[in-house]
C-alpha cells in the first residue's frame, strides 16, 4: 500500500472519529437538558432494544406514567404532574437514550465497512477495541446513575456522585476519540518538543478534570441556589464553618471549591497561553501558535457564563427552559470545548523527539 493511500485512509477514519466527537458532544448536551428538566427518572425501565420505541397509544402512556408515579421523585416533588407534564420529561430522557443508540450505530456500521475494506492499520486495532469498551462502559454507567433514583430509596433525584461519574466518563470517551483522530491527522513531525510546556498543560488538564467533577456536583446538588451572588457568597468571601461540613455533599462548600478552582484555572491558562505560544513560535509551528489561544478564549467565556448561571439561579421557573437553563447549558458546552482545546494543545507538544525508526 502506497504512502498516499495510507494517508487517504487515515484521513477518512479520522473524519469518522471526528463525527463521533460531534455526536458525543450532542449527547452530553442532551444529558445536560435531561438534568435541567429533571427528566432522568421518567423512564423507569432499562430496555436497550425495545426501549427505543416510546409509548404508542394512550394505554402505554398510562402504564409508563403509573410506573413513574411509584418512585420517590413523583411522590415528593412532582405529584402535581398530569400526563402531558410526564410526556414532556419522558421525551428528553427518551431522546437522550435514542441519541446514544444512534451513536452506537454511527460507530458500528462504518467500523464494519472500514474493516471489510481494510482501512484499519495494525496500530489502530487496540485503540478501536478500547474505544468500543469505553462506549459500552458509558452506557452501563448511565443506567447505574439512573438506578440510584429508582431503587426504592428516598432520593428525589439521581445521586450527584453518580451523575459526576457519568459526566466524566462521557468526557473520557470524548477526549479519547479526539486524541485518536489527532493521531491520524497530525503527523509527529508537526508536533513540538517542549517538555516544560507539556507538563504545564498536563497540570492544567488534571485541575480542569477536578473542576468538571465539581461542576457535576454543582448540577446534581442544585448548589447554585445555595449562594446565588457574586463576587461574594451570600455577602462573605469565605463561607462560615466551611471546615465543619463535607466538601462533596454540602452545596455551599461545593460551590466555594468550584469558584476557587475556576479562578485558579483562569490564571494558569492565562500564563499557559504565553508558554505554549512561545513554544510554537520558537519551533516555527503555526499550528501550535493558533491552538494556544483557544483555551484562553474559552476559559474567559466559561468564567463569565459561570457567574451568570449562579446569579440567575433564583429565577428558575420549574417546567420552563429559560435564561438560567440557557446559561447553565452553555456553561457545560463551553467546558467541553475548553477540555478539547487543552487536549489539542497537549497533543501538539512532545516530551521528547521522535525516535528514528
Amino acid at each position: 500500500m502506497s504512502a498516499t493511500e495510507i494517508s487517504r485512509k487515515k484521513k477518512i477514519v479520522a473524519c469518522w472519529l471526528l463525527f463521533g466527537v460531534f455526536m458525543i458532544m450532542v449527547q452530553v448536551v442532551l444529558g445536560g437538558i435531561v438534568r435541567l428538566t429533571d427528566s432522568g427518572l421518567s423512564m423507569t425501565e432499562w430496555n436497550p432494544i425495545m426501549g427505543a420505541i416510546p409509548p404508542l397509544n394512550q394505554h402505554d402512556w398510562q402504564e409508563a406514567f403509573q410506573r413513574y408515579q411509584g418512585i420517590a421523585q413523583y411522590k415528593y416533588v412532582n405529584n402535581h404532574f398530569t400526563l402531558p407534564d410526564f410526556k414532556f420529561i419522558f421525551f428528553w430522557e427518551w431522546f437522550h437514550r435514542l441519541w446514544a443508540r444512534s451513536l452506537s450505530v454511527v460507530f458500528i456500521i462504518p467500523f464494519v465497512y472500514f474493516l471489510l475494506k481494510r482501512y484499519f492499520l495494525k496500530e489502530m486495532v487496540w485503540p478501536l477495541i478500547l474505544l468500543f469498551l469505553l462506549g459500552g462502559l458509558q452506557g452501563f454507567i448511565g443506567w447505574y446513575m439512573v438506578e440510584s433514583g429508582l431503587n426504592g430509596s428516598s432520593l428525589l433525584r439521581v445521586s450527584h456522585i453518580r451523575l459526576a461519574i457519568h459526566f466524566i466518563s462521557a468526557l473520557v470517551l470524548l477526549c479519547y476519540t479526539l486524541w485518536f483522530a489527532l493521531k491520524l491527522l497530525i503527523p509527529d513531525e508537526k508536533r513540538v518538543v517542549e517538555k516544560s510546556a507539556k507538563n504545564y498543560m498536563l497540570l492544567v488538564i488534571v485541575l480542569l478534570t477536578i473542576q468538571l467533577f465539581y461542576g457535576a456536583f454543582m448540577a446534581g446538588l442544585r448548589a447554585a441556589l445555595s449562594a446565588p451572588t457574586w463576587p461574594k457568597m451570600n455577602g462573605v468571601w469565605v463561607p462560615a464553618n466551611m471546615f465543619l461540613h463535607n466538601w462533596i455533599n454540602d452545596p455551599v462548600n461545593v460551590q466555594f471549591v468550584h469558584r476557587g478552582i475556576a479562578y485558579t484555572l483562569f490564571i494558569l491558562i492565562f500564563f499557559g497561553f504565553f508558554k505554549t505560544w512561545k513554544a510554537g513560535k520558537d519551533a516555527g509551528s503555526s499550528l501550535l501558535k493558533k491552538a494556544a489561544g483557544w483555551p484562553l478564549v474559552l476559559v474567559s467565556v466559561q468564567v463569565v457564563l459561570g457567574v451568570l448561571t449562579v446569579v440567575e439561579s433564583p429565577r428558575i421557573l420549574k417546567g420552563h427552559f429559560g435564561i438560567y437553563e440557557i446559561f447553565a447549558q452553555s456553561h457545560q458546552l463551553v467546558a467541553m470545548c475548553l477540555l478539547m482545546a487543552l487536549f489539542v494543545v497537549y497533543y501538539l507538544l512532545r516530551w521528547t523527539p521522535k525516535q528514528a525508526s
